[in-house]
C-alpha cells in the first residue's frame, strides 16, 4: 500500500533548522532536568502508594487534612478523572496497619462520601535502588546493541548516526516528562518501571524506521543512480515517506486510545510511547539519515556500506 505517491520534499535542505530544534528541546529539558527533576514514583525512589476512589467528588486538601491529622503524612494528588485519590508517603510498617488508619480516619471525617482503596503498593530503598540501576543497564544494553547491529550491517558512521537519534528521542521524551511533570492532575508523569519499559520501546521503535531508510539509502547507492550523495539521501527518504507516514499513523491511533480511555495506571507509558512515536518518526527523516550526510561531507570519504 503506498499512501503517498512521488513526492520531491527536500528533507536536508534544511537540516540544520532541525538540528536547532532538537538542540533547543534537548537544552529546555537539561534546565528543566536541573530545576525540576523528575517525578519518580515508587519504583525507584521507595515508599507506598495507596490508590483511594469515592463515590462522590472530594477535594484533594480535604483527604490531605483527614490524613494528616491522622498521622499519614506524604503527597496526596488527585489520581485520573475519576473521583481518585492517589496518596504517596514513606510510612514504613504493615500495610494493613496503613490501610486501617486510613480507612479509619476517612469514614469518621468524611462519611457522607464513601471510599475504596483499589490499590496498595510498596517499595523499600534497597530494592527500589536495584530497579534504578538495572532500568539504566537495560536502556544502556540495548543502545550498545543496535549500535553493534547497525555498524555490522552498514557501517560505522551509520551506527553512530543512529545511536545518537536514539539518545535523541529518548533524551527528548525525558525532558518533555520533567517539564510537564506535576502540571496536569489526570496526567503525573511519573518515572517507573512502565515509563522505562516505554524508552525501550521508543529505542526498537526509533531503529528500525532509521533502518528501513538506511536499506533504502544502501540500494540507491548502489544502484549508481546517482553519484550525489545529497540527492540518493533525499531520494531515500522520499521512497521511504510512504511507509513512515502509514507505519506511524496506524501506530499512533492504537496508542492514543490506549492513552485516552485505558486509565490513569499506564498513562505515563502511553504519553511516553506517543511522543517517542512523533520524535521518533522526526529523528528519522531529519536527525539520523543527515547525521550521516554531515559526517560523510565532513571526513571527504566515500560511503562502503556492506552486504544486506
Amino acid at each position: 500500500m503506498q499512501l503517498i505517491h512521488k513526492t520531491n520534499v527536500d528533507f536536508l535542505k534544511n537540516r540544520k533548522i532541525a538540528y536547532v530544534i532538537s538542540l533547543t528541546l534537548m537544552l529546555a529539558g537539561v534546565l528543566s532536568l536541573f530545576v525540576k527533576g523528575l517525578n519518580f514514583g515508587i519504583d525507584f525512589k521507595g515508599g507506598t502508594e495507596v490508590v483511594l476512589r469515592f463515590e462522590e467528588e472530594v477535594t484533594v486538601g480535604e483527604v490531605r487534612s483527614v490524613l494528616k491529622e491522622a498521622g499519614v503524612e506524604g503527597a496526596v494528588k488527585r489520581y485520573g478523572a475519576d473521583r481518585s485519590i492517589l496518596l504517596q508517603t514513606a510510612f514504613e510498617g504493615n500495610l494493613n496497619d496503613l490501610k486501617s488508619l486510613v480507612n479509619n480516619a476517612l469514614d469518621d471525617r468524611i462519611a457522607d462520601n464513601p471510599h475504596e482503596v483499589l490499590r496498595i503498593d510498596s517499595v523499600g530503598p534497597s530494592i527500589a535502588s536495584d530497579l534504578k540501576w538495572a532500568a539504566l543497564k537495560a536502556l544502556l544494553g540495548a543502545v550498545i546493541a543496535i549500535l553493534i547491529y547497525v555498524g555490522i550491517r552498514f557501517e560505522f558512521s551509520f551506527a553512530v548516526a543512529s545511536v545518537m537519534a536514539i539518545f535523541h528521542d529518548v533524551f527528548i521524551v525525558l525532558g518533555l516528562f520533567s517539564i510537564f511533570g506535576g502540571l496536569f492532575d489526570y496526567m503525573p508523569l511519573v518515572i517507573d518501571q512502565g515509563v522505562i519499559a516505554a524508552f525501550l520501546t521508543i529505542a526498537g521503535y526509533s531503529i528500525n524506521d532509521t533502518v528501513v531508510i538506511y536499506d533504502r539509502i544502501r540500494e540507491n547507492i548502489r544502484s549508481g543512480k546517482s553519484t550525489e550523495y545529497t540527492a540518493t539521501f533525499n531520494r531515500s527518504l522520499n521512497e521511504t515517506l510512504s511507509r513512515t507516514v502509514i507505519t506511524s499513523g496506524t501506530t499512533l491511533v492504537v496508542v492514543l486510545v490506549l492513552f485516552f480511555f485505558a486509565g490513569p495506571a499506564i498513562r505515563g507509558f502511553t504519553f511516553a510511547i506517543l511522543l517517542g512515536i512523533v520524535i521518533g518518526t522526526y529523528s528519522s527523516l531529519f536527525i539520523a539519515a543527515p547525521l550521516v550526510l554531515d559526517w560523510q561531507k565532513k571526513t571527504k570519504r566515500p560511503i562502503k556500506l556492506r552486504g544486506g
